[in-house]
């Protein structure tokens, strides 16, 4: 227990205790408690506000080259850090401490990359009708922002937030998840340490709907950024449009991944696996629904069997360990639960479906055949370990059931037909689709989703847009 740290709020270039109550932070691996969190009173938020407001006026009068250095320093603070960084997430989390490895490199890369969008943030000029005529388009930072960010990646979820916002000369205040706060404190200290002025970037935790309720309204605050439940998604929405707040908002999926006949079958078992029980299934863009081709589905379910058999399940600090827990017991809860109801409608399970033990949020890898779409797993976005698998007849069954719910976030597939490749990116409803690959969330390319799963994007360049206003200033000399 020792070798977890307390978390505590950082406002105002101050690291310090909320004035509530303390909140407790469990390992999934063990159901122990292994630390606490400071809980934030509207006090708390006050100054926080404040401070965020200050820094904003400081920070908006940096030049992008300047920002663009700081963030760069905290990219390489935050991978000299990166060991100790992955060995607590994965102490609060439960994931892999490969997994764990492999965010804090990626969230320093995130960084990296944002640093040196910083530097180009071009306006430009529109040819005048009139000789004496100039005019241009400015880019000016947005103002301070609320960012919410979830617990199932504590820094890669924070990390495009916070550095989108500074890039752009934001400030803001990041309300970090109370499952997981030490790492994510870890990123805002990496930042801190990199000689970040005081107020421009905070950092709160708390009861969610206190915080965000309190956050959104407030009219310090100009932008909202948040990621989580397709349900809350849509109530803060709400909340910011009532506000005329701007608003980027990454929500749920139930991503579909479609194996054609002309596949390579291997190829895409391999991959499909890697991606579905990765952070056990507690990805937004997740393979979830397996649409297989009839000509290959007896291949591709038994290869996907065996390779979900394989997996080594344990806690993250083991070697071996493949798959670690998932994050509470309310998880494990909605694991069964989904798995119940959708063999009462008929559903197989072709492999997995217990819990694992009584000791932690162990699950095994899952995965069901059969299910009809009345069950609710099939409408319900699991968020965890469970792969439906189901065969198609042709082209147009797979993607009647591709489009077939609200949420468009991720999608996947394969085949070796140019043809049905380019079929695919016109005919998919989704914010994103990756062909005989896994190829998102690099730091580069944009991300997000559309319909129910949001709005906005937290990659590319296509992220810093929302940090900015665009200014029209046209003069006569």
């Amino acid at each position: 227990m020792s070798e977890y740290p307390n978390t505590g709020l950082y406002i105002n270039g101050v690291w310090r205790d909320g004035s509530n109550e303390r909140l407790p932070v469990v390992n999934p691996a063990s159901s122990e408690v292994i630390g606490n969190v400071s809980n934030a009173s509207n006090n708390d938020l006050d100054e926080a506000l404040a401070a965020v407001s200050a820094g904003f006026q400081q920070w908006r009068q940096v030049s992008a080259f300047e920002r663009a250095k700081l963030l760069r320093k905290a990219a390489e603070i935050l991978r000299g850090r990166s060991t100790v960084i992955a060995r607590t997430m994965t102490l609060e989390q439960g994931k892999p401490l490969a997994e764990s490895l492999a965010e804090t490199s990626t969230a320093a890369d995130i960084i990296d990359w944002f640093a040196e969008e910083a530097r180009r943030a071009y306006g430009r000029l529109i040819p005048p009708r009139a000789m004496n005529v100039r005019q241009m388009v400015v880019k000016e930072p947005v103002g301070p922002v609320a960012a919410f960010s979830p617990w199932n990646f504590p820094l890669n979820q924070a990390v495009r937030k916070v550095s989108a916002a500074l890039a752009a000369g934001c400030s803001i205040i990041l309300k970090g998840p109370e499952e997981t706060p030490a790492s994510c404190a870890e990123l805002v200290r990496a930042f801190a340490d990199a000689g970040l002025p005081a107020g421009v970037l905070n950092l709160v935790f708390g009861i969610p709907a206190d915080i965000s309720s309190y956050l959104i309204p407030h009219p310090v605050i100009r932008k909202i950024s948040f990621t989580g439940s397709t349900a809350v998604g849509k109530q803060l929405a709400s909340l910011a449009g009532a506000h005329m707040k701007r608003v980027t908002m990454e929500l749920g999926g139930h991503a579909p991944a479609i194996v054609f006949d002309d596949a390579d079958v291997d190829l895409a078992v391999r991959i499909l696996s890697g991606a579905k029980f990765r952070n056990a299934g507690q990805v937004c863009v997740a393979p979830t629904r397996f649409l297989v081709q009839q000509g290959v589905y007896e291949r591709f379910l038994e290869g996907f069997v065996k390779a979900a058999e394989a997996i080594k399940v344990g806690d993250g600090l083991m070697d071996g360990v493949n798959m670690g827990p998932l994050a509470n017991a309310r998880r494990v809860e909605a694991m069964e639960a989904l798995t119940a109801d959708a063999v009462s409608h008929g559903a197989s399970i072709a492999t997995g479906g217990k819990r694992l033990g009584n000791r932690g949020n162990f699950v095994q890898p899952t995965i069901l055949t059969g299910v009809p779409q009345d069950a609710r797993i099939a409408n319900e976005e699991p968020f965890g370990p469970i792969a439906l698998v189901s065969a198609f007849a042709d082209y147009d069954a797979a993607i009647l059931e591709t489009n077939r719910l609200p949420y468009g976030l991720a999608a996947y597939a394969y085949t070796k037909s140019a043809k049905t490749s380019a079929a695919l990116a016109r005919d998919i409803e989704s914010g994103m689709l990756s062909i005989n690959q896994h190829g998102l969330a690099l730091p580069e390319l944009p991300f997000g989703g559309v319909k129910d799963s949001g709005y906005g994007s937290e990659g590319g360049t296509e992220a810093m847009e929302s940090y900015f206003n665009t200014k029209l200033v046209t003069e006569a000399t």
